[in-house]
């Protein structure tokens, strides 16, 4: 089983990198299906997230696809934000379900949003933008993400930016978010695995590869299909039963 969650840990990063995510839902989606404990997971899927979202927007800002205009707002309305929902513990039932309802925004990501041409895109709207920032960077803290997985679809749905844009600007937000998350729970003490080292290179060299194809033309169609079933089944997991 830990070669297992070993191997699946790779193909989360690979995959949520390859997208400009850093994984923090899928880690998390790991971590429940295997009946990790939340105090771990929560630090556990924020560290995770700071390197595979780093080096996904290395990847995307090399490649042209970055935009500071687009991503100020959402990051500054969302760091404070996001430091004050990691200071906040979650009743563990009301922790579960609330993950399984997030879970559902990466499966939709991965499977139903298309990519737009630049002459489909519309200008951004930064009150929005503010407001947006805000509430992603309070749920990125309160479970644990980097919000990148609720941020891509409102890019994608507003017709802001495009696929490589949004995951551009998503993984320099997700880094920001996490590390602000990561900061508001140094306040109650953080737990993280005995093999968390282990755990850290696998992911950065996941996150590494995914990064590196995704920011070229690689088609990820059956391994999203994968994931989104991964993610499926926790989701599940999360809604439905006691485990």
């Amino acid at each position: 089983m830990e070669i297992l969650f070993l191997v699946l840990l790779f193909v989360v990063a690979f995959l949520y990198a390859s997208v400009g995510h850093g994984g923090a839902s899928g880690y998390l989606a790991l971590m429940a299906i295997f009946s990790v404990g939340q105090d771990v997971m929560k630090p556990t899927a924020l560290l995770l997230n700071l390197f595979v979202s780093l080096v996904a927007f290395w990847q995307f800002y090399r490649g042209g696809h970055f935009k500071w205009r687009l991503f100020l707002p959402f990051a500054l309305a969302s760091i404070p934000m996001a430091y004050l929902g990691g200071k906040v513990t979650v009743e563990a039932s009301l922790y579960k379900h609330l993950l399984g309802v997030l879970l559902l925004f990466p499966i939709a990501r991965f499977l139903f949003f298309k990519n737009y041409e630049a002459s489909e895109l519309k200008p951004p709207n930064i009150a929005l933008s503010i407001i947006v920032g805000a509430g992603i960077g309070l749920l990125s803290g309160l479970i644990g993400i980097g919000g990148g997985i609720l941020l891509s679809p409102v890019l994608l749905l507003l017709k802001w930016t495009d696929q490589k844009q949004t995951a551009a600007i998503s993984a320099l937000f997700i880094f920001v978010n996490s590390l602000a998350g990561l900061l508001g729970q140094l306040s109650k003490g953080i737990h993280f695995s005995t093999d968390m080292l282990l755990y850290v290179a696998i992911a950065f060299a996941g996150g590494i590869g995914g990064a590196y194809f995704g920011s070229l033309r690689f088609n990820q169609g059956v391994l999203k299909n994968v994931l989104a079933m991964v993610l499926l089944l926790a989701s599940y997991k999360l809604l439905f039963t006691h485990a």
